[in-house]
């Protein structure tokens, strides 16, 4: 099922099937190693959950919810 970065919870890692948006929103994911494909994990997400921080490619990076939400993924 495909869902939003936004809607996993911490710990749950997923595969990344797209990335939504266009322009420099896209192209500024894309620079960060977020593409097709690669495996994300759900370290922490804040107390009012803006923002989540994820382990991708052996680094971790921090994310606002607006942002997670345009990162479509399937997940185990």
């Amino acid at each position: 099922m495909i869902k939003s970065l936004r809607q996993i919870t911490c710990g749950q890692t997923v595969t990344v099937s797209r990335v939504q948006g266009e322009g420099a929103l896209k192209r500024r994911m894309m620079d960060m190693g977020i593409t097709k494909g690669c495996r994300i994990t759900v370290q922490r997400v804040a107390p009012l959950g803006d923002p989540i921080e994820v382990m991708l490619r052996g680094y971790a990076l921090t994310l606002r919810k607006a942002d997670a939400e345009a990162i479509l993924v399937e997940g185990t």
